[in-house]
């Protein structure tokens, strides 16, 4: 359903009027930033596929459309989005995965949401309609604003359409299980992210070691060989709950930690439960130290955190001074009043 126009008038009166206003797609994110203040823009209405074509492996649709319903379209022909994105339930929409700019599992070797991003089609804060980029990778001179878009959470403009680049899914997958530490599960997978081995997810939690082996079936299996787990199993059901944080570590209402380091980093000095992703750049933490505490270890290490899930400020690792003008004046430029989610202006890491 084309609901562009009526978008469109939302944007311009609230523009007119100067009225805040809380753009939704379909909620299954809402938790990611502080609630903000205004009229709600509901943008799930405004669905469909506007243009999908296998053979170019590129698909534009509108930005209330489900990502359920997208994923099922490119499973129809042996297709997926590489960056693997979470939905956190079924009413997400590809707007709203674009807006939080998250990416699953296979993030370190497939690349980011953004890295997949061919262009866009938004209503900017004095609701005029804008384009950027377009539908083959090589579609810009310049900085790609579109990927601005990835991570801005609302605050730039309401998503309308957007394109992406899609790619085969893998002919075989497997999942490899190693008993071991912390400390032990990084060096591994650092030494391994190092060799060509078909590696797209991996998962250390209470001293088990899970990677994912994602490619071509004889190249899969015979690496599966060489690197000699204590299982190996055809099911890959444990990074669809990672992906979706059904695993057992994130049940619970504890506040949840998202900290990003290098993935060579040794274990952070922070009592409490941990799960390390990405290849130990993503590591999830719940345990009793305070927010000053896990900001400052963070930042030692070179890295970030975010509350992801939880109660707290701040929520976001303060940018520094220059990035924080920077990005004020890019949201100068789109949003000039100031009305599109106007309590979220915490960067997200």
């Amino acid at each position: 359903m084309d609901r562009e126009q009526a978008l469109r008038d939302q944007v311009r009166d609230a523009f007119s009027g100067n009225t805040p206003l809380c753009i939704r797609g379909g909620g299954s994110k809402a938790f990611y930033a502080p609630p903000s203040q205004g009229e709600t823009l509901v943008t799930a209405g405004h669905s469909g596929v506007v243009g999908y074509d296998p053979g170019e492996l590129v698909l534009t649709c509108r930005g209330g459309t489900r990502l359920a319903e997208i994923t099922e379209l490119l499973a129809t022909n042996g297709q997926h989005l590489p960056f693997d994105p979470p939905a956190f339930g079924d009413e997400a929409t590809i707007g709203g995965t674009i807006a939080c700019g998250l990416s699953g599992p296979a993030r370190p070797w497939a690349g980011a949401l953004r890295d997949y991003l061919l262009g866009v089609k938004i209503i900017n804060g004095r609701g005029e309609v804008l384009r950027f980029g377009g539908q083959v990778m090589k579609n810009v001179a310049g900085y790609d604003v579109s990927r601005l878009m990835a991570g801005s959470r609302g605050t730039l403009g309401v998503i309308l359409e957007a394109s992406f680049k899609v790619l085969p899914a893998p002919a075989c997958e497997l999942t490899l299980d190693f008993d071991c530490n912390q400390r032990e599960s990084i060096e591994r997978l650092n030494r391994w992210s190092g060799r060509p081995a078909p590696l797209s997810a991996s998962c250390w939690h209470d001293g088990r070691l899970c990677i994912r082996l994602s490619g071509a079936t004889n190249e899969t299996r015979l690496w599966a060989e060489r690197l000699e787990p204590e299982h190996c199993r055809e099911t890959t059901e444990e990074f669809d709950k990672l992906r979706e944080h059904r695993h057992e570590f994130f049940a619970g209402k504890e506040p949840l930690w998202r900290i990003a380091v290098s993935s060579s980093c040794p274990p952070l000095p922070l009592e409490g439960n941990w799960l390390i992703e990405w290849g130990g750049a993503q590591r999830w933490y719940r345990g009793p130290e305070d927010v000053p505490s896990i900001m400052e270890t963070a930042q030692a290490a070179d890295g970030h955190a975010t509350l992801f899930r939880g109660e707290g400020a701040p929520r976001f690792t303060p940018l520094p001074r220059g990035m924080r003008k920077l990005q004020e004046r890019i949201r100068q430029a789109f949003d000039p009043a100031g009305i599109l989610n106007p309590v979220r202006t915490d960067p997200p890491a």
